[in-house]
């Protein structure tokens, strides 16, 4: 039986000033799947994952989560949002305050958790996550990578239907890659969570082992979509094919 399908991106198109970044991309996300978004620097992923996040509106077409328009100009935006979580690729932790304070901002403040629920919640991940030890560490205390999972781990906390990563590991030193991307395949293959995600990278490995489906988008289209093993093994537009062999050439493949 078919999975449901959860996000539906359709015909989005999305300009800043002269400049078209997105061109018509549609995709469907289906429920409990991870869709991968490759594509050189400018491609317009990340674009995308902020309209998705209803950060940046969109100029035409239609982004739906559950059946519902995310895009309609009428939408609640701060209801519609607590379904969505983002990380980013400069973690956005908040300075001041400590890893298990940061968790808990989003569940008590937006969510109406008590402090008390989004505590246990909060251990409970990082627990889970190999980070309980740190809950009481200020974010400059932790490595790079303790600090992407913690930005992970923030972002479960509010339970969302969808989560969207943005270029997770390209801010962090090699050594510390492999942790972050442990963690998301982990999170990928935890069918408690049944996590829905779009990831944008540039680790066509990554790609490979937690991509249901890769969608290569190059100057704001969907040149091809399909699985992560036809995509990046058997790639049908030249397109595809070259930009594969110049990430290949560069050892990211």
């Amino acid at each position: 039986m078919s999975k449901r399908i959860s996000l539906h991106v359709d015909s989005v198109r999305k300009s800043f000033g002269p400049e078209l970044v997105l061109n018509g991309v549609s995709f469907e996300v289906p429920e409990r799947s991870a869709t991968v978004l490759i594509g050189a620097s400018g491609s317009g992923k990340s674009t995308l994952l902020r309209c998705i996040n209803l950060l940046e509106g969109i100029d035409d077409g239609a982004i739906h989560l559950d059946g519902e328009e995310l895009t309609n100009p009428e939408i609640d935006v701060d209801e519609a949002r607590r379904k969505i979580a983002m990380v980013f690729q400069s973690f956005n932790l908040f300075p001041h305050m400590t890893v298990r304070e940061n968790i808990t901002l989003s569940p008590t403040i937006v969510h109406k958790l008590s402090q008390d629920e989004a505590d246990e919640k909060a251990e409970r991940l990082l627990k889970r996550f190999g980070l309980f030890d740190k809950r009481d560490q200020f974010p400059d205390r932790l490595s790079g990578g303790q600090q992407q999972r913690v930005a992970i781990i923030r972002a479960l906390a509010i339970s969302p239907r969808v989560l969207l990563l943005d270029e997770v590991t390209s801010a962090l030193d090699p050594v510390l890659v492999n942790e972050v991307l442990s963690t998301v395949k982990e999170l990928k293959e935890d069918s408690e969570t049944n996590m829905t995600m779009v990831i944008a990278t540039h680790e066509m490995g990554f790609a490979q082992q937690v991509g249901d489906q890769v969608c290569y988008l190059d100057k704001g289209e969907v040149v091809e979509l399909g699985t992560s093993e036809q995509v990046l093994q058997e790639p049908r537009d030249k397109r595809t094919k070259d930009f594969l062999q110049k990430v290949h050439e560069a050892g990211r493949l």
